[in-house]
């Protein structure tokens, strides 16, 4: 079928343009940081707490942009630092990459645990629990822009993309929504729901790690590959290839987590609740 006719631009104020991939980042950005949130605030006596999430989120969206633009540089198009250094922060030329996301907010994590005096892993446990919910947004996006679309196919629901060529392709881009996005949340909307597992910080990380390694592996076996890249060692791709290491270290964080003593619940917040005013 067709790639429907699906505007880029949302609407236009005169030179102001909001574009749907903008809106998708705005709107993972705002839910993820609110269901974060409410999270924390489902274990008071852990931290970090609610405030610590809710100041967290200027930290997190500069590690994802940062980190995303130079993993894409890096990853990706590694030529280009060396020929035009300046074009690693033209960030509005496009290009940004999961993995490096991943790897900024990462960082941005740790520093901001320690400033705070909380344990960098239950404040990773709360963001990866709302993470799927911007990768649905942005894996929607990037099929309304009709970019990182699958390989040919001839399954009944191919589509012919704008820039792709004639021939139907996989809309891989609805795979990852549904794997990395959909199915991820659910399964740790799920997990969330266990106190057990929320007391040990490491799990819920782990099972993100995991989770999004393991489906952009599978999805890669459908979405056409860089082409300034192409397909690597043993037919592998560049996605392929970093989350690998993704999938054993998420198993590493579900392990430590499982047999790592589980942060007790303080005698504060156990004791009952009195008629406060």
């Amino acid at each position: 079928m067709d790639f429907p006719a699906i505007d880029p631009v949302l609407f236009e104020i005169g030179p102001f343009a909001v574009r749907w991939y903008g809106l998708a980042y705005l709107v993972g950005f705002v839910a993820g940081w609110r269901y974060a949130i409410r999270l924390a605030r489902r274990v008071p006596d852990l931290k970090p707490t609610d405030r610590d999430v809710d100041d967290f989120l200027v930290w997190a969206v500069v590690g994802t942009v940062i980190g995303g633009r130079l993993g894409y540089v890096l990853f990706y198009q590694p030529g280009i630092a060396a020929a035009d250094p300046l074009s690693v922060i033209r960030i509005w030329e496009g290009g940004m990459s999961f993995h490096g996301g991943l790897a900024g907010v990462a960082v941005a994590m740790i520093v901001f645990a320690r400033a705070r005096a909380a344990e960098s892993l239950a404040l990773s446990d709360l963001i990866a629990a709302a993470a799927p919910i911007g990768l649905f947004f942005g894996r929607i996006a990037n099929y309304i822009n009709a970019e990182l679309y699958g390989r040919p196919t001839d399954v009944p629901w191919g589509v012919i993309f704008p820039t792709g060529g004639p021939l139907p392709r996989h809309p891989s881009q609805l795979y990852e929504a549904a794997l990395e996005g959909l199915l991820l949340f659910v399964v740790l909307f799920v997990l969330t729901r266990r106190q057990s597992i929320m007391r040990r910080p490491g799990i819920l990380t782990g099972v993100f790690v995991t989770g999004y390694g393991l489906s952009r592996f599978m999805v890669e076996f459908f979405r056409e590959p860089d082409p300034q890249l192409g397909y690597l060692v043993f037919g592998t791709t560049m996605g392929q290839l970093l989350s690998l290491p993704m999938i054993v270290a998420g198993a590493g964080l579900i392990l430590y987590g499982v047999y790592r003593q589980p942060v007790a619940q303080s005698a504060v917040s156990a004791a009952p609740a009195g008629n406060g005013r």
